[in-house]
């Protein structure tokens, strides 16, 4: 017999599940309404991992209600996989603020499935969206920022970016000895414990130091 599961999510503990519990009542009996109370930064949650795995986990045929989709989530790319996972076993995911998936489709399952696609779509223009400002305001920052000694200045009066990588203590006798030949590169990078392209960089740096 197919199930009938309501979820509900509030960030933290402080906050008040009662009114999704009482909207989701009209449609799931109580006892079959799993809550967290964690952030939806990411999916990672008891009662969410339950409708995936164990007892309680929704198979085809089943249905989840939740009063909205920032109830399942807030990451936009992980809540369209999210979506689309549920889509691809069978199980039917209805939102109280979106109407559209409330419409009983016996028989016409792919108005239903139509429905999901457009949000799954919604979805992943918002996300590509919230990528793109993202990224610009990372861009117009960074671009703002003052340039001393040619390392950028965060507001703190820190400096940003990895921070350079400094001569191991027996860099000299190292470099001499593969400056000379006796010794590989590849020995060499070895011994100082260096990946290649910090090994050359360092040797560039080093002989620009010695002209």
């Amino acid at each position: 017999m197919s199930k009938i599961v309501g979820y509900a999510r509030v960030s933290t503990k402080e906050q008040s599940l009662a009114r999704q519990i009482q909207a989701l009542s009209e449609y799931v009996s109580e006892d079959m309404i799993i809550v967290d109370k964690a952030s939806g930064k990411d999916f990672n949650r008891d009662g969410y991992k339950s409708l995936k795995c164990g007892i309680g986990k929704l198979i085809k045929g089943d249905t989840l209600y939740v009063t909205s989709l920032d109830r399942l989530g807030r990451n936009k790319e992980q809540l369209k996989e999210e979506l689309r996972y549920f889509q691809s076993i069978g199980v039917k995911v209805k939102i109280l603020d979106i109407p559209s998936t409330l419409n009983n489709v016996e028989g016409n399952e792919w108005i239903f499935d139509m429905v999901n696609n457009i949000i799954i779509e919604v979805l992943t223009s918002i996300a590509e969206d919230e990528r793109k400002r993202i990224k610009k305001r990372q861009a117009e920052g960074i671009a703002s920022m003052k340039i001393i000694d040619g390392k950028r200045i965060g507001k703190k009066g820190n400096a940003i970016g990895r921070p350079p990588k400094t001569f191991p203590e027996n860099w000299v006798e190292i470099y001499n000895q593969w400056k000379n030949k006796k010794i590989t590169a590849t020995y060499a990078m070895e011994i100082l414990n260096l990946k290649r392209n910090t090994f050359y960089n360092l040797v560039k740096k080093y002989e620009n130091k010695l002209q």
